[in-house]
């Protein structure tokens, strides 16, 4: 008899369930066949894709302009490669504690301003800057900062993407570049200024 009304029970919540939804079906047609402004609520209300997360492709007028300048380098890296000048570098500095130390002192002189001391974007001059400067700590760890990359990055600046980043090419020798990225590789140690 228990199985009887547990069968039953299933049977009745299932075709309730069924009624429930050919019901919505029918009210979603008619609905969406009335306006399609009802029709745009009722697709972007998807609690596994919502709208916040549909994003078209990015591409030439996909992208804001604080977007467009931030990617204009890793597209360039990707599409046409390093300058010449560039192409196949490699950073000859190990890694010990002096040239992270000499790198720190030098980071905090020229980059902190505008990168901050941990490389998170947040140094005094970034509220100014349109677009607001690289995270290096995050961009460090991605895999196209290789070594030529990063060389051409802090070099040339930011004038060819329409940055504000200035080209430290003459004002830093390349010993000099590659001491700053040996101490963000080395993941910004004792960042806070002193």
């Amino acid at each position: 008899m228990r199985k009887i009304r547990m069968s039953l029970t299933l049977v009745t919540f299932g075709a309730l369930a069924l009624t429930a939804l050919a019901a919505f079906a029918l009210n979603i047609s008619g609905a969406t066949a009335q306006s399609p402004d009802i029709q745009t609520q009722l697709c972007c209300q998807d609690r596994w894709n919502p709208e916040w997360m549909q994003r078209d492709m990015w591409g030439p007028g996909r992208m804001g302009p604080g977007m467009r300048h931030r990617m204009a380098r890793h597209w360039t890296f990707m599409h046409q490669g390093i300058p010449a000048l560039y192409r196949g570098a490699r950073n000859p500095l190990s890694p010990n504690a002096e040239t992270i130390g000499e790198g720190r002192a030098l980071y905090q002189k020229n980059c902190a301003s505008c990168h901050g001391p941990t490389g998170m974007g947040d140094g005094e001059a970034a509220n100014s800057l349109n677009p607001s400067p690289a995270l290096l700590a995050y961009l460090i760890q991605r895999p196209m900062a290789v070594d030529e990359y990063m060389l051409w990055s802090i070099s040339d600046g930011g004038a060819a993407i329409g940055t504000a980043m200035p080209a430290f090419k003459d004002v830093l020798n390349k010993d000099e570049i590659w001491k700053i990225v040996t101490y963000m590789r080395a993941g910004f140690p004792d960042g806070q200024t002193k």
